[in-house]
Order: C-alpha cells, then sequence, then structure tokens
C-alpha cells in the first residue's frame, strides 16, 4: 500500500521522506531533463564562480516551503529577499532550486544572480548526476551541494572533482560516522554537518556537534540548519564550526541575519564558554550513551570511573551528602575528562554573586570543565557559563522549559527535595517517553545496575548520570558496581 507523500505524491513501501525526494526528482528529469524545463543558458553568462566561503561565512536560504514545516512563504519574492540579505550584510545566498517539495525552481537562482552580481550563490537541490553540475554552472552559481546520503561514494567524488574543475565549490553535506568515511578519501575542502535528519526531517541541534570530530581532514565545517536565534548561532560558533547555512529562521525573520553576523564578530569572545562541549562530544560515536558518573569525592573513584570508560564526573558543590570542599578539586587537575560541578545557586543576591565569583574561579583555574545548574536558574545565567541545566521532573509541566534552554540539551532528573539532584527515585516512565519526544534524552534519578539495562534497552538515553546507583555509602563508589554498569553498556550496546 502506497503512503501519501510530502508533496501529493505517493511514498512507496520503505521509502522515506528523502527517497522520496530524489526518486520523484529522477522521475522529473527523465521527464523534463536536468534543466527541469527551465531555459538555462549554454553557456555560462555570470562570469567565473566567485569564491564561496568569505567571512562572515554567513549562507542565507531562499526557501518558500519545506515537508517538515510546510509553507514557510509561497509568495517569497527571491528578489526582494537576497535585497534584504545583502542589505543585512550576508553575501552568501543558498537557493532551493527543487520544485515539487520546497517551492524553488533554477529561475530564482539565475534572477538573483543577473540582480545581485557580486552576491555568492550555493544551488541546494539533490543533485544527482554532472548534468545537474553543469547545469548548475550554466545557471549562474557559485557553489552547489552534493548530500553523501544519497550517492555513492565514486559518484560523490565524480561530481565533486568535476564541479572544482568548473571553478565552482562543493558543499558536502554528512548525517553520520559512515558517510564521513564515505567523502574522507577526496577530503571536501567545505563539509557541512546537517541537524535535521533527512529521513524523519527532525531536528537534532547536537547533532552537528557529534559527527564533527569524524571530519578529521583540513576543511571549512558548516553548522546547517536550526538556527532560528543568535542563542543558536553562538552555541555552533562556540563549538568550532566555520559556517552557517540558515533556511526558515532568516525567511521568517528579515532582522535575524544582523544577529547572526554579530555573533560572527563576537565569536573569539565566547569560545571558552564552548570548549566543555568540544571537550565532552570529543569521542563520541552514537554507539552507546555517554556515562556521567556523579557525587565524586576521592580520587581512586574518580580513576577507576576514567579507566572504565566515564566521559565526565561530577562534583558536588551544593549541600548534599557528597558535597565536596572546591579547594579539594586541586586533587583532580590531572583527571582528562570532563569535571562538571554541580551547583544551586541562591536566590539571595549577595550569596548568588559570591557563589558565581567561586564557579569563575574554578573554570578559570581550569578545576572545572563546566557547570551543572540545578536551583532556579534563568537560561540567560546557563547561558553564560560552561555547562547546562538539570530540571527537577516532578509533572510533565516542569519539561515545558526544556525548550527555554535550547539549543543545549537539559538533564530530566527525578523530584528530588533537596534539588541537589542525587535523589534515589527512578522518574516515572511517561515522564521519561515525554523527554525522549524533545530529543537528546539525558536521564538521572536512581540509576543503578538493577534498572541500568532496562532503560537503556526501552528509552535509549543519550547520556546517564548515575551517583547513588554505585556507591556503597554517600560520596563512595562501589567499584564493583561501576564496573557492572560498563558491562552492561556494552552488553546493551555491543
Amino acid at each position: 500500500m502506497e503512503e501519501k507523500g510530502s508533496a501529493g505524491k505517493y511514498r512507496l513501501p520503505g521509502e522515506t521522506i528523502l527517497d522520496e525526494i530524489v526518486r520523484v526528482r529522477r522521475e522529473r528529469i527523465e521527464r523534463l531533463g536536468p534543466e527541469e524545463g527551465v531555459p538555462v543558458p549554454a553557456e555560462r553568462k555570470a562570469g567565473r564562480p566567485l569564491p564561496f566561503g568569505v567571512d562572515p561565512f554567513l549562507i542565507c536560504e531562499i526557501k518558500r516551503r519545506s515537508p517538515s514545516k510546510g509553507n514557510i512563504n509561497n509568495s517569497l519574492d527571491p528578489l526582494e529577499q537576497a535585497k534584504i540579505y545583502t542589505e543585512r550584510g550576508a553575501s552568501h545566498i543558498s537557493i532551493l532550486t527543487e520544485s515539487e517539495y520546497f517551492g524553488g525552481s533554477l529561475e530564482d537562482l539565475m534572477a538573483v544572480r543577473r540582480a545581485f552580481p557580486q552576491a555568492r550563490i550555493l544551488r541546494k537541490d539533490f543533485l544527482l548526476t554532472r548534468e545537474d553540475v553543469d547545469v548548475t554552472y550554466r545557471a549562474g552559481a557559485d557553489a552547489f551541494l552534493l548530500i553523501a546520503s544519497v550517492l555513492d561514494g565514486e559518484i560523490i567524488r565524480d561530481l565533486y572533482e568535476y564541479g572544482v574543475s568548473l571553478g565552482l565549490t562543493p558543499l558536502v553535506e554528512l548525517h553520520s560516522p559512515e558517510e564521513a568515511a564515505k567523502v574522507r578519501p577526496f577530503a571536501p575542502k567545505l563539509t557541512g554537518v546537517n541537524c535535521r535528519d533527512l529521513k524523519t526531517f527532525t531536528i537534532d541541534p547536537l547533532g552537528p556537534l557529534k559527527l564533527k570530530p569524524h571530519i578529521d581532514w583540513e576543511c571549512r565545517v558548516a553548522y546547517e540548519s536550526g538556527i532560528k536565534s543568535p542563542r543558536d548561532a553562538r552555541f555552533a560558533l562556540g563549538c568550532g564550526f566555520d559556517a552557517l547555512l540558515v533556511g526558515e529562521g532568516v525567511v521568517r525573520d528579515r532582522e535575524l541575519a544582523v544577529g547572526l553576523i554579530k555573533e560572527f564578530q563576537d565569536r573569539e569572545t565566547h569560545k571558552d564558554t564552548y570548549a566543555f562541549w568540544r571537550k565532552l562530544y570529543r569521542n563520541y560515536d552514537g554507539s552507546r550513551p555517554l556515562v556521567k558518573i556523579c557525587g565524586i569525592t576521592r580520587i581512586e573513584d574518580a580513576r577507576e570511573a576514567v579507566r572504565l570508560g566515564a566521559d565526565a564526573l561530577g562534583f558536588i558543590l551544593a549541600d548534599s551528602p557528597r558535597r565536596i570542599d572546591p579547594v579539594r578539586l586541586e586533587e583532580f587537575r590531572e583527571i582528562g575528562i570532563p569535571r562538571i560541578g554541580v551547583v544551586i545557586l541562591s536566590e539571595d543576591g549577595g550569596e548568588r554573586a559570591k557563589q558565581e565569583d567561586l564557579l569563575r574561579d574554578l573554570l578559570a583555574k581550569g578545576l572545572l570543565d563546566g557547570i551543572q545548574f540545578h536551583g532556579n536558574e534563568s537560561p540567560e545565567m546557563v547561558e553564560a557559563y560552561p555547562g547546562y541545566k538539570a530540571l527537577n521532573v516532578k509533572t510533565a509541566n516542569d519539561l515545558t522549559r526544556r525548550d527555554d534552554y535550547q539549543p543545549r540539551p537539559v538533564l530530566a532528573d527525578a523530584f528530588h527535595r533537596d534539588r541537589s539532584g542525587q535523589g534515589a527515585k527512578v522518574l516515572d516512565p511517561e515522564l521519561i517517553a515525554l523527554a525522549q519526544k524533545q530529543g537528546n534524552l539525558w536521564l538521572a534519578g536512581g540509576l543503578n545496575p538493577q534498572n541500568l539495562e532496562g532503560i537503556l534497552n526501552t528509552w535509549k538515553p543519550e547520556l546517564i548520570d548515575m551517583a547513588s546507583g554505585v556507591e556503597s555509602s554517600p560520596g563512595v563508589k562501589d567499584h564493583e558496581k561501576l564496573r557492572r554498569i560498563f558491562e552492561i553498556i556494552a552488553a546493551v550496546n555491543p
């Protein structure tokens, strides 16, 4: 039975949205040719392709609709939109030329090329053949998108090299470590990581950060999709991305480009704040959850956790049976994984100022890498530090605050009266399910060797945070329990 597709077409059994779009485009090319019925000049009239990648490397998109968002602006005038971008300092323009699912056309590209000869234009489409690249060149583009997930290794390399021979800049888009391995032999100079899953069209703001360590050749890396605010851009640039490709956000908000360019100008100011994220995900491959062992008070426990494979350690600086004196953090200086201070900032202004002074001092001295906030801290407060928010979740309403802290993930913890985040209660399954639907499930509260296997199999969290469940007494880790949880993780994620 065929399933109704995204643009009134029909999805074949087993097809994803991406499969459908590519199949429909192949059928359209068979009927109309690679120009798709558009009168593209037989020779390029736009002069030599312009260098694609000058700073600030912000790529703003001309986009009318998408399978995920539906109608964004069906009446969008490409010339008016290009004028908005160029007047606000964005010299790179991405133009969707796919017609049935995105409402674009090669006519849009050629019109913008004629009206804005100094703009640097990317053709964004599902390109499949040398003829597609040739049409892109003749239409006047400076760069073109190659999506690694729809092309095999030899074809994508051929299209890449052919485009380069024409003077075009290929942007090679990746979504997985396997795709990085596919293109590694020819090491594309401009590589994009899309935080949108093209099979489901869902967004994972952390997706590009997880994949970036697998791009281990010299190149510039673009963060694609999901940018809707300067905060999103600040996160992406702080995490080491060289370029931003922004679609829906700049179409809906004509002033957003101004704020995004300012983030490029200020990126050096914020880079230390985001070093924590680069360190946390530097070895992430998605094969198992990240593991944080919290409530560390002894160096021998820290060393054992690291030896077994922990990805981060937590040090509780709030009132708790597991509290550690900040002075003792010097003992853990040589621990090679992220060290996270767990805090509850006071509601009293004077006391809070003292707490913040202490946190800044510990971070500046290199005794902590990040902060886990467990109180009533605002999104602005959390964003000012390396780290993230933990929500004490008692009801579904508590999880509605999660979006306030994006694109950073939020740790969902079982509600605990003293708010130390170290209660022994496991989060209600319905609340875990809700948190999982929100994406990037970070889970804490009551995890132990007895319940961990079921939680991993059922919920597949991205990060698990364990404290009392691996202890013999508060603050004293049981090495046998530690060993057991890593055995369980390895068995569930072979």
